[in-house]
């Protein structure tokens, strides 16, 4: 398995790795709730889309586009759409939103892992589609600043270190846990930023 881990790092090209650094540099910069986080989430987007289309991985591509859209729209909403058109500030969900979006990902995870079970040969259907539309609503939850999105993205990224570990892809499998791990620090940051802000 060591050895696995250390080839796909000797193999994967310069353009994988500066994707890569770039996510991880957006998710630290989101849970400092610095808004240059946007520029490091673009340029990650960016790359990705050229090499998931290389690799004609085509609705991880798609996926991208809908990632350049949040992307444009949560610096937008974190620079001009908080209290007073002032910046963004941290928001809780409260029940029937905790609802609505974990229902958007059950519903949407087994709308898509049926259709993908049904029509294709994709492998894991379902919980490729639950992670997919796990990281569609919860991107989205990111732009609107809600405290809980952290919570979301610890099952989403737990699921996907799975997911990846069971397909061999260690190297990812890797990168998806360091995100678990830093989404749990994104948590508590946010979680003392929303009380420190409620105090002001």
């Amino acid at each position: 398995m060591i050895e696995a881990i250390k080839s796909s790092y000797q193999e994967m090209p310069w353009i994988e790795l500066i994707a890569v650094l770039s996510g991880v540099l957006y998710l630290v910069l989101a849970a400092f709730e610095n808004i240059w986080c946007w520029f490091w989430s673009l340029l990650s987007v960016v790359l990705y889309m050229y090499i998931l289309s290389n690799a004609k991985l085509w609705a991880e591509t798609g996926l991208q586009f809908y990632y350049l859209g949040t992307t444009a729209y949560g610096f937008y909403v974190w620079k001009f759409g908080g209290r007073n058109k002032a910046e963004k500030a941290i928001e809780k969900l409260d029940i029937k939103q905790h609802f609505l979006f974990s229902g958007l990902i059950v519903l949407g995870a087994l709308g898509l892992g049926s259709f993908l079970h049904f029509n294709t040969d994709a492998s894991m259907p379902f919980v490729d589609s639950f992670t997919t539309v796990g990281a569609i609503v919860v991107t989205y939850m990111v732009t609107r600043k809600y405290l809980e999105n952290w919570l979301y993205w610890i099952v989403v990224d737990g699921v996907g270190v799975y997911m990846y570990w069971s397909k061999e892809l260690y190297l990812t499998a890797l990168l998806f846990l360091a995100y678990t791990i830093m989404v749990v620090f994104g948590y508590f940051k946010w979680l003392r930023d929303y009380h420190n802000q409620d105090s002001n």
